[in-house]
């Protein structure tokens, strides 16, 4: 009886987790059409907007390793419920900054509740992983790509209709019930993580920060879409605000489609060749969203983007764990660490060059960039180690 109850904890703590990722994606996808009226309140350029944009990287970084402490201490569940609480409020008290300086603040208290939530629902994914005995982290990584989909789908025509104070006080709201209702559900760590963190060496292998670069392209890519995206076809393709974001909510919506089936995938074709045809994939769909003449030929280039970013990188974080003369803690602590730079910081430098030159071009950059991810593709080899003991994800 103590196994089957075991077990149903478990099952529900997948849900649990699994509604973590969407609420976060959720939040952060609705973060994407608020921009463009974000810079227009507070009357900036793009490189203001950088800057604080880097503000939200920060914040992230910054709580992304606080995290880690906590949760090597504390367990992952404490710290999801912790940050998951904190990160409700985090859009709203951006709507609410009513000038840079407190936008600054803002935003950098923004990030770090969604980075800390994102490093404390992974390491709780790993847990509900253990209890279950199968994989569930890929779908879990789909859940998110949902939620960001219906974020940066809604938030567009929410902000054109109500106004972008009213959109965040309802993304506030639908957060706080979609926590609440998981929060006792997050299943706890079976035993402290402190004594597997007593001491701490970076690699030597220079092969593992080369795949690290390369989860710091692609990710930049999600970057570039996320915080961009909006502003690039409101201004320069000349869209009205609802339409703008769908660009964000379209990408993540193919990512969220193909984040589901990618193991299958992957199981079926190896990690290299996937990875091969994702990379053209997203690079292909990436130049074209950078060169189109219309707004609804750039949204369908970045969906199609999505679906060949989608299983870029749990392709590079397995073979960071799969490494060979690498612990996979070891791989994966510089992968992740260098990968999530590249979401989070990578795209203010974005703001930057787009201020300058314009976001076409910057597009372009990027697809090429992609191509270069492509030419590194056999380093992904290792994620293949472990093919015979992954097991098929929980059916969602």
């Amino acid at each position: 009886m103590d196994t089957t109850n075991a077990m149903q904890a478990a099952i529900r703590g997948r849900w649990a987790v699994a509604a973590m990722f969407f609420i976060n994606g959720f939040i952060l996808g609705s973060w994407a059409p608020q921009i463009p009226e974000f810079a227009a309140r507070l009357t900036i350029t793009e490189f203001t907007l950088g800057l604080l944009i880097l503000c939200f990287g920060l914040g992230a970084v910054v709580a992304m390793v606080a995290a880690g402490h906590l949760i090597a201490r504390y367990g992952s569940q404490r710290v999801l419920r912790l940050f998951a609480g904190a990160a409700i409020f985090g859009l709203l008290i951006v709507a609410l900054a009513p000038n840079v300086p407190l936008a600054a603040g803002a935003l950098f208290l923004f990030g770090g509740s969604i980075g800390a939530m994102d490093v404390s629902m992974n390491s709780n994914a790993v847990v509900v992983e253990r209890k279950l005995a199968r994989a569930v982290m890929s779908s879990s990584h789909g859940f998110w790509s949902l939620g960001g989909f219906v974020g940066g789908g809604t938030g567009g025509i929410l902000i054109q209709n109500y106004g972008h104070l009213s959109h965040a006080f309802m993304v506030t709201l639908i957060a706080l019930v979609g926590i609440g209702l998981a929060f006792r559900y997050v299943v706890p760590d079976d035993q402290p993580m402190a004594q597997e963190h007593k001491t701490f060496s970076l690699p030597r292998d220079p092969m593992i920060y080369v795949i690290g670069f390369m989860a710091l392209l692609c990710m930049n890519s999600e970057g570039a879409v996320l915080d961009w995206a909006a502003l690039y076809l409101r201004q320069e393709l000349g869209t009205d605000i609802a339409t703008a974001g769908f660009a964000f909510a379209f990408f993540s919506g193919a990512m969220a489609i193909m984040r589901f089936a990618g193991d299958g995938i992957r199981n079926r074709y190896g990690a290299v060749a996937t990875f091969r045809v994702s990379a053209v994939i997203s690079a292909a769909g990436m130049l074209v969203a950078g060169l189109a003449p219309w707004p609804w030929v750039s949204i369908a280039a970045f969906a199609f983007c999505g679906l060949g970013i989608a299983n870029m990188v749990p392709i590079l974080f397995s073979a960071a764990g799969n490494h060979p003369g690498l612990t996979s803690g070891a791989g994966m602590s510089v992968v992740t660490t260098m990968g999530y730079s590249g979401i989070l910081v990578a795209p203010s430098l974005i703001g930057f060059v787009g201020g300058k030159v314009g976001f076409s071009p910057v597009y372009v950059a990027v697809a090429l960039l992609l191509m270069l991810v492509f030419l590194m593709s056999g380093l992904t080899r290792s994620a293949d180690l472990n093919h015979d003991t992954v097991q098929d994800p929980v059916p969602i």
